[in-house]
Protein backbone atom coordinates (compact mmCIF):
# COMPACT_ATOMS: atom_id res chain seq x y z
CA UNK A 1 0.00 0.00 0.00
CA UNK A 2 1.05 3.80 -0.89
CA UNK A 3 2.32 5.11 2.13
CA UNK A 4 3.68 8.83 2.90
CA UNK A 5 6.03 9.63 5.83
CA UNK A 6 5.21 13.03 7.37
CA UNK A 7 7.49 13.93 10.31
CA UNK A 8 5.56 16.18 12.56
CA UNK A 9 6.10 18.40 15.46
CA UNK A 10 4.26 21.79 17.03
CA UNK A 11 4.46 23.47 13.96
CA UNK A 12 1.76 24.84 11.91
CA UNK A 13 3.95 23.64 8.76
CA UNK A 14 3.86 20.27 10.02
CA UNK A 15 0.08 20.54 9.94
CA UNK A 16 -0.17 21.66 6.38
CA UNK A 17 2.14 18.52 5.62
CA UNK A 18 0.14 16.13 7.51
CA UNK A 19 -2.93 17.55 5.60
CA UNK A 20 -1.78 17.42 2.08
CA UNK A 21 -0.18 13.68 2.98
CA UNK A 22 -4.00 12.97 3.84
CA UNK A 23 -5.16 14.36 1.10
CA UNK A 24 -2.98 12.08 -1.47
CA UNK A 25 -3.27 8.93 0.15
CA UNK A 26 -7.56 9.11 -0.01
CA UNK A 27 -6.94 9.92 -3.39
CA UNK A 28 -4.63 7.04 -4.40
CA UNK A 29 -5.85 4.74 -1.81
CA UNK A 30 -2.76 4.83 0.63
CA UNK A 31 -1.99 5.24 3.64
CA UNK A 32 -0.06 7.89 6.03
CA UNK A 33 2.83 6.82 8.60
CA UNK A 34 3.36 9.88 11.08
CA UNK A 35 7.06 9.71 12.81
CA UNK A 36 7.04 11.87 15.97
CA UNK A 37 10.94 12.82 16.73
CA UNK A 38 11.66 12.40 20.67
CA UNK A 39 14.63 15.47 20.49
CA UNK A 40 17.76 13.65 22.50
CA UNK A 41 18.08 14.96 25.47
CA UNK A 42 21.09 16.51 27.05
CA UNK A 43 23.63 14.50 29.46
CA UNK A 44 22.37 15.47 33.61
CA UNK A 45 24.39 14.04 35.95
CA UNK A 46 21.88 12.51 38.35
CA UNK A 47 19.55 9.60 37.11
CA UNK A 48 16.32 10.49 38.41
CA UNK A 49 16.33 13.85 36.39
CA UNK A 50 17.46 12.96 33.66
CA UNK A 51 14.71 10.25 33.96
CA UNK A 52 11.85 12.32 34.16
CA UNK A 53 13.23 14.68 31.57
CA UNK A 54 13.09 11.89 29.06
CA UNK A 55 9.73 10.84 30.47
CA UNK A 56 8.43 14.22 29.98
CA UNK A 57 10.06 13.98 26.28
CA UNK A 58 8.16 11.49 25.65
CA UNK A 59 4.49 12.26 26.89
CA UNK A 60 5.09 15.54 24.70
CA UNK A 61 5.39 13.27 21.59
CA UNK A 62 2.61 11.13 22.64
CA UNK A 63 0.04 14.27 22.76
CA UNK A 64 1.56 15.17 19.96
CA UNK A 65 0.80 12.00 17.82
CA UNK A 66 -2.15 11.73 19.33
CA UNK A 67 -3.61 15.08 17.77
CA UNK A 68 -2.20 14.38 14.77
CA UNK A 69 -3.56 10.89 14.64
CA UNK A 70 -7.28 12.53 15.79
CA UNK A 71 -7.19 15.20 13.06
CA UNK A 72 -6.13 12.87 10.53
CA UNK A 73 -9.24 10.14 11.44
CA UNK A 74 -11.59 13.05 11.69
CA UNK A 75 -10.92 14.88 8.48
CA UNK A 76 -10.01 11.79 5.99
CA UNK A 77 -11.21 8.47 7.45
CA UNK A 78 -7.59 7.39 7.96
CA UNK A 79 -6.39 5.67 10.93
CA UNK A 80 -2.58 6.51 10.24
CA UNK A 81 0.61 4.29 11.60
CA UNK A 82 2.45 5.32 14.11
CA UNK A 83 6.23 6.17 15.22
CA UNK A 84 7.82 7.88 17.51
CA UNK A 85 11.82 7.89 17.69
CA UNK A 86 14.62 9.49 19.45
CA UNK A 87 17.52 10.40 17.51
CA UNK A 88 19.19 12.34 14.37
CA UNK A 89 16.30 13.19 12.69
CA UNK A 90 17.45 12.83 8.92
CA UNK A 91 19.22 8.92 9.61
CA UNK A 92 15.72 8.26 11.71
CA UNK A 93 14.37 9.03 8.23
CA UNK A 94 16.60 7.30 6.33
CA UNK A 95 15.79 4.09 8.54
CA UNK A 96 12.53 3.90 8.45
CA UNK A 97 12.44 4.23 4.51
CA UNK A 98 14.53 1.62 4.06
CA UNK A 99 12.39 -0.28 6.31
CA UNK A 100 9.43 -0.02 5.04
CA UNK A 101 8.96 -0.45 0.94
CA UNK A 102 5.85 0.70 1.35
CA UNK A 103 6.65 4.34 1.46
CA UNK A 104 6.14 6.45 -1.65
CA UNK A 105 7.34 9.83 -0.82
CA UNK A 106 8.35 11.72 2.31
CA UNK A 107 5.85 15.18 3.03
CA UNK A 108 7.64 17.88 4.93
CA UNK A 109 6.06 21.22 5.68
CA UNK A 110 8.02 24.29 4.99
CA UNK A 111 7.90 27.51 7.10
CA UNK A 112 6.20 30.54 5.82
CA UNK A 113 9.08 32.89 6.25
CA UNK A 114 12.53 32.89 7.38
CA UNK A 115 14.99 29.62 6.95
CA UNK A 116 14.13 26.22 6.52
CA UNK A 117 13.85 23.44 9.11
CA UNK A 118 16.60 21.04 9.85
CA UNK A 119 14.83 18.13 7.82
CA UNK A 120 13.76 20.37 4.79
CA UNK A 121 17.24 21.77 4.52
CA UNK A 122 18.60 18.75 4.83
CA UNK A 123 16.40 16.42 2.09
CA UNK A 124 16.25 19.58 -0.23
CA UNK A 125 20.56 20.21 -0.09
CA UNK A 126 23.11 17.94 -1.30
CA UNK A 127 21.25 14.88 0.19
CA UNK A 128 18.15 15.11 -1.89
CA UNK A 129 19.53 12.87 -4.27
CA UNK A 130 20.43 10.13 -2.17
CA UNK A 131 17.05 8.70 -1.15
CA UNK A 132 14.64 5.95 -2.94
CA UNK A 133 11.36 8.03 -2.93
CA UNK A 134 10.27 11.25 -3.62
CA UNK A 135 10.61 14.71 -0.86
CA UNK A 136 7.62 16.90 -1.04
CA UNK A 137 7.99 20.34 0.59
CA UNK A 138 4.32 21.84 1.54
CA UNK A 139 4.88 25.34 1.73
CA UNK A 140 3.83 26.98 4.95
CA UNK A 141 1.90 30.25 2.99
CA UNK A 142 -0.57 27.42 1.65
CA UNK A 143 -4.27 27.40 3.27
CA UNK A 144 -5.97 25.01 3.11
CA UNK A 145 -8.30 25.64 -0.15
CA UNK A 146 -5.15 26.15 -1.90
CA UNK A 147 -3.60 22.61 -0.27
CA UNK A 148 -6.94 21.00 -1.44
CA UNK A 149 -6.58 22.04 -5.09
CA UNK A 150 -2.81 21.05 -4.91
CA UNK A 151 -3.44 17.07 -3.17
Amino acid sequence: MRTYLVVIDESPEAEIALRFAARRAVKTGGNVEILAMIPPQEFVAWGGVMATIEEEARQQAEALVARAAGTLLSESGITPSITMREGDGPHVVREMIAANRDIAALVLGAAASGPPGPLVAHFAGADAGALSVPVMIIPGSLDIEAIDRLS
